[in-house]
């Protein structure tokens, strides 16, 4: 018996390749692909808008911004949580002027109840009578008619409940608490180069570390000093500073925690690189 072919379109099953070939040629399917070094934002670029910093300020996690644009992301998602607290706030009162009414209602059903029984046992004439008030009670309550336009409106639509917004604000690259309070201001130092007449941001190695005079750039891993906001590679780190723990610009005391690793964009290498794979979520091809 001779061998189909992977394309052969005889047989009752629908085969993986053949789901495969359909998903890329419909649109369907999730597209996965890696992002390569040009896709990659540069080590001295604002982890929010992916441009050179003006003003750049690192978090306590090691990552880059452009001090305006983070203080605009804080100021917008203080405004958010204002929002959010306003629409809770009113969800509250609602809330409690629903149940104060109940009560009310249920005081007066109560009332009404105990009013009838009162007159059944003075006089059997009067039930009637006694009897009217209530039904025009009932009748005065409007009910609201449903809408069958209107997703919210409808017969068996539930209330969403807004929940208590969240006051704290969270860094957009590490998800962690953020400060304003917290952010370091980057002092950068500039590569001396008489001969290179460009601008700064045309230039290909802007900044080198101020003790080793090594070129910075996203193969290249450095490290921010809290205490005076310097940019040192690595290297330095471990060969010179971790030996004394000492400055070596001011010959101040330092810490452990003085020293945070800045958070680097990139490179075209596997090794320095974590979870750069882009993906596109498609409609699902139904086999």
């Amino acid at each position: 018996m001779t061998r189909h072919a992977r394309n052969c379109t005889a047989g009752a099953v629908y085969t993986y390749h053949e789901k495969k070939k359909d998903a890329a040629a419909s649109g369907y399917g999730t597209q996965a692909e890696r992002v390569g070094k040009d896709s990659v934002k540069s080590f001295d670029c604002c982890s929010l808008t992916l441009q050179p910093c003006r003003n750049p300020v690192v978090t306590k996690e090691g990552y880059l911004f452009d001090k305006e644009a983070i203080l605009e992301y804080i100021i917008a998602k203080k405004a958010e949580y204002n929002r959010k607290l306003k629409l809770y706030e009113k969800q509250l009162k609602k809330e409690e002027s629903e149940k104060a009414e109940l009560a009310a209602a249920e005081k007066e059903a109560n009332l009404i109840k105990f009013m009838n029984r009162e007159k059944n046992i003075s006089s059997v004439q009067n039930k009637t009578s006694t009897s009217t008030p209530s039904t025009s009670t009932s009748s005065s309550q409007g009910k609201q008619v449903p809408s069958f336009w209107i997703p919210s409106q409808l017969p068996d639509a539930k209330i969403s409940k807004l929940d208590k917004p969240d006051p704290v604000v969270y860094c957009p690259i590490s998800g962690k608490p953020l400060k304003m309070k917290d952010l370091i201001e980057v002092k950068w130092t500039l590569v001396k180069d008489p001969d290179d007449k460009k601008s700064l941001i045309a230039k290909e190695n802007r900044y080198m570390c101020p003790v080793t005079h090594d070129i910075l750039s996203n193969a290249v891993p450095c490290a921010i000093i809290r205490t005076t906001g310097d940019i040192v590679t690595m290297e330095c780190v471990e060969n010179l500073i971790k030996k004394d723990w000492l400055h070596p610009l001011t010959g101040d005391k330092l810490k452990e925690k003085d020293i945070i690793p800045l958070q680097r964009g990139g490179t075209g290498y596997a090794l320095t690189n974590e979870n750069l794979e882009g993906k596109n979520a498609r409609p699902v091809l139904q086999a």
